[in-house]
């Protein structure tokens, strides 16, 4: 049989028989893969070292007949020890993987492992604020599900223009213009960022930025709820 080499990190640990455990992990190229972790829970398992949360670790495994694959090794690459620091940013990270587990049930692209690192890589650092993490990621895991609003146009198909105001209609993902709208174009610039391919640890520094997120959480917590159904 073949071994096979990746990145991996773990989205969720299940206790199988007296010392074994399956592993749910997310890897750059092969996607979402099922492991076994034979004797992984005893005192001496060679295996325990690489398979710890909020960690990039390096595996090998062995595609068997099933659809769980057997765990051959495993060493931890990277791990992120400031999130443990901060028990919000602790439950803000066990969040982030259970919601990319969640919608990532088909096989997933390498944009998803990516987005899990980054926002690891952001949870790490402090200085970064909570929300910006939590609703960029959001905003990331829309965009890869295919239900990103138009952040061009508006509802009558015309250029978003900077002296409106607008509503949002989540049913056909688009701006409305009225004057009573809570959304200005300052807002939807704030959306660009959040929607675009930026690395949260460079949107960090874009001055002013998490004072616009009160005004935006709204908009994509009911895009959340009405396409994640989280």
């Amino acid at each position: 049989m073949n071994q096979l080499n990746t990145k991996a990190i773990i989205l969720s640990r299940t206790d199988y028989g007296e010392s074994d455990r399956i592993l749910s992990v997310i890897t750059p190229v092969q996607g979402k893969i099922t492991l076994m972790a034979r004797g992984v829970r005893k005192i001496k398992s060679k295996l325990a070292g690489g398979i710890e949360l909020f960690c990039i670790n390096d595996i090998s495994y062995i595609k068997g007949k099933s659809e769980i694959y057997t765990l051959t090794s495993s060493r931890l690459d990277k791990h992120y020890f400031n999130i443990l620091k901060d028990i919000e940013r602790v439950q803000l990270g066990y969040d982030l993987i259970k919601n990319i587990n969640k919608v990532t049930e088909a096989q997933p692209g390498p944009e998803y492992f990516r987005l899990l690192e980054e926002s690891f890589s952001a949870l790490n650092n402090p200085e970064i604020d909570k929300e910006l993490i939590k609703y960029w990621f959001d905003s990331q895991i829309i965009k890869f599900s295919g239900h990103e609003p138009n952040l061009v146009y508006d509802s009558e198909n015309k250029k978003l223009n900077e002296d409106d105001n607008f509503v949002f209609d989540t049913t056909n993902m688009c701006f409305k213009k009225t004057s009573q709208g809570r959304y200005s174009v300052k807002d939807i610039k704030v959306l660009r960022l959040f929607f675009g391919n930026y690395d949260i640890n460079k949107l960090s520094n874009v001055s002013d930025l998490t004072s616009h997120i009160g005004n935006i959480k709204p908009l994509i917590k009911s895009i959340r709820a009405s396409y994640l159904n989280y």
